[in-house]
């Protein structure tokens, strides 16, 4: 039982007993209905059906055989708070299924009845008899139909919010998947060849040259970094990880990146062309990872082969290319798939496109394209 039920017990109370003592009506019987009406007021939403049940069994013309005066107000008052408690709580329109609509359909015949009775009572005045009744059921269907309409409306939103919310959720799992990969497939992919090297060379019997050994640290520590950095981007970091500053990637270290395939083993002939433009940051960084993962594609597939990667600024974007002579790799490095992949993803991601497979006379190109997405 709620505070409101109470207080509309209380209210009801209050009213009966002005009346009673202001009006002086007639009959002794009443403190005995009242002390009945009382607590089905107040239980109206537990036995909502049998509150108005009641009323309809005191509407009878058997309990006035004398006068309408002996009907009170207050009973009045009651068939209208159970008749709308009915109608809110046990509603026939919009009931979900038989034994809801069951329940619904006692509801409007016990007002109906609730009405007969009362007419009975005052045979003049027949609208009124069924108004008080009926109305007030009418209106608390109404109010059912739409706090449920309202409910089925807040439940799709959250629904669709829910869906929202679950499919950035996976948005952002492909994103950092991507990143991830992109990045550790190419730092490992150089120390893994640089180390074979390394290995065959010792194998040999020949002496192993630093340089050799510190590009191996190298390509380490730049994939510890760009590991932090990642992570950073991820806890929201905008300026140092770790004591050291987050230096963005992009397009302005792509010599960092050729010079490092080149420490690996591969050839490379770089273009530039058209007049370089400063990209949004994502788009600066797409781009880059593009033309990395091309090339980790060709350390791990062609090994020591030569490439040409093309760097060109048009107007209707930014085209990358890179293209391999073919070979093989004298250290077999396994992928997963999922550089291509993350390729056209990336692309796609800006409203590029990409296009990749093998050229007609051996090799293999990657072409792309990302659309002018200047900052400001």
């Amino acid at each position: 039982m709620s505070r409101t039920d109470l207080g509309l017990a209380g209210a009801f109370v209050a009213f009966a007993l002005t009346e009673e003592v202001v009006a002086h009506q007639p009959g002794s019987w009443w403190p005995f209905v009242l002390a009945a009406f009382v607590p089905l007021v107040a239980l109206r939403r537990a036995a909502p059906l049998t509150a108005l049940l009641a009323n309809c069994v005191a509407g009878l013309k058997y309990w006035y055989p004398d006068q309408i005066v002996n009907y009170r107000l207050w009973q009045l008052a009651a068939m209208i708070i159970a008749a709308y408690t009915v109608g809110r709580h046990v509603p026939l329109l919009g009931a979900a299924g038989w034994p809801a609509r069951t329940r619904g359909v006692a509801g409007l015949v016990l007002a109906v009845a609730t009405g007969t009775a009362f007419w009975q009572v005052d045979p003049v005045d027949p609208m009124g008899a069924f108004f008080f009744p009926v109305a007030p059921w009418i209106l608390g269907a109404a109010f059912a139909v739409q706090h449920r309409q309202s409910s089925d409306a807040a439940a799709a939103r959250a629904a669709i919010r829910e869906q929202r919310v679950r499919e950035a959720v996976m948005e952002e799992r492909v994103r950092i998947a991507r990143e991830l990969h992109d990045m550790v497939a190419h730092s490992v992919t150089v120390m893994v060849i640089q180390a074979g090297v390394v290995r065959r060379r010792l194998d040999a019997g020949l002496t192993v040259e630093t340089d050799l050994l510190r590009s191996v640290e190298s390509s380490g520590r730049d994939a510890v970094g760009e590991l932090r950095r990642t992570l950073g981007l991820l806890r929201g970091d905008t300026g140092t990880t770790a004591g050291s500053t987050i230096v963005p990637v992009g397009l302005d270290r792509l010599d960092e990146l050729l010079a490092q395939v080149r420490e690996a083993g591969l050839t490379v002939d770089f273009r530039r062309e058209g007049t370089p433009v400063t990209l949004l940051p994502a788009a600066d960084l797409s781009a880059y990872r593009i033309v990395q993962e091309a090339l980790t594609n060709v350390l791990k597939h062609a090994g020591p082969a030569a490439v040409t990667v093309e760097l060109r600024y048009a107007g209707d974007g930014v085209h990358l290319s890179v293209v391999d002579s073919g070979g093989r790799a004298v250290v077999p490095v396994p992928g997963t798939g999922q550089g291509l992949i993350g390729m056209r993803e990336r692309a796609t991601l800006f409203g590029g496109d990409l296009d990749a497979g093998p050229r007609p006379g051996g090799g293999f190109a990657v072409h792309a394209r990302l659309p002018l997405l200047v900052a400001s």
